[in-house]
């Protein structure tokens, strides 16, 4: 499940709610009945695995020796 951040717009009030992604967003601060927002960050990306080249994503001229030359 993400965890989403809300900061509430009367106190500024902050903290982190654990939701589903079906589960509707909070609308009420619990310090003080303010309104909510959700804040939205940067995404943090972690890449795991042996290896990402330039090449991983791309189709053509980059593919493994089967291209036009030919020996007689």
């Amino acid at each position: 499940m993400p965890t989403y951040v809300y900061a509430c717009k009367n106190c500024g009030h902050r903290f982190e709610e654990r939701q589903s992604f079906s589960d509707p967003a909070l609308t009420t601060c619990p310090v003080c009945s303010g309104d909510l927002r959700k804040v939205f960050d940067g995404v943090g990306v972690t890449f795991k695995g042996s290896g990402f080249y330039r090449t991983d994503s791309r189709s053509g001229s980059a593919d493994s020796g089967s291209s036009s030359s030919s020996s007689d």
